[in-house]
């Protein structure tokens, strides 16, 4: 698809377009829960590239970030106006190779010691902000889920992407030899 204009002023004001031409505002939470999305999309844009050309991640976190524009084309139709296009729907089968993608990883995890604050490397550091980012998506979603219908299978994908990514940043810093940092509670 070729963009031909990249500004339309139809959003001056306060409103924008869903899939299908619907008017909402801009502070609507589908707009949060798409745009949110798109940010965090961004995000691994920017993991993909901290990590190396030949990192065995890098076409997964490419794979995933085209889904997500599949997650926001859902999110961005109004299902009681205009009905999902094709690429408004995940490929089947994307949550499960999440989950299995999460489990290969952590088989090569040392056992968990407590719970970790975000850090060590930069690029683990970067894949923990991919993942709050992700965690607030999945909250945005559940509140459009409230008034609004939304596939089982996006909100899924979402909760089950903020999993893969905290996993992800675990091994990107175990691979970096790079010690994680645990939290010491400081109210004992």
């Amino acid at each position: 698809m070729k963009i031909t204009t990249v500004y339309t002023r139809r959003g001056d004001k306060g409103m924008t377009d869903l899939v299908g031409g619907v008017r909402i505002s801009k502070t609507d939470v589908r707009l949060e829960a798409y745009g949110t999305i798109d940010e965090l999309s961004s995000h691994l844009g920017l993991l993909v590239a901290l990590l190396s050309p030949e990192d065995a991640e890098r076409p997964i976190l490419l794979r995933i970030q085209n889904n997500l524009f599949n997650v926001g084309t859902h999110l961005a139709t109004d299902q009681s106006q205009t009905p999902l296009y094709a690429s408004a729907r995940l490929p089947e089968g994307e949550t499960a190779f999440l989950e299995q993608r999460i489990d290969d990883i952590n088989a090569t995890l040392p056992e968990p010691q407590g719970f970790v604050l975000p850090g060590g490397t930069v690029t683990a550091a970067q894949c923990h902000v991919c993942r709050t980012v992700c965690r607030r998506a999945e909250r945005c979603i559940d509140a459009l889920a409230e008034k609004a219908q939304v596939g089982e299978d996006i909100i899924k994908y979402v909760n089950r992407l903020s999993d893969y990514l905290f996993v992800l940043a675990k091994i990107i810093n175990f691979n970096a030899g790079q010690q994680e940092i645990i939290w010491q509670n400081a109210c004992k």
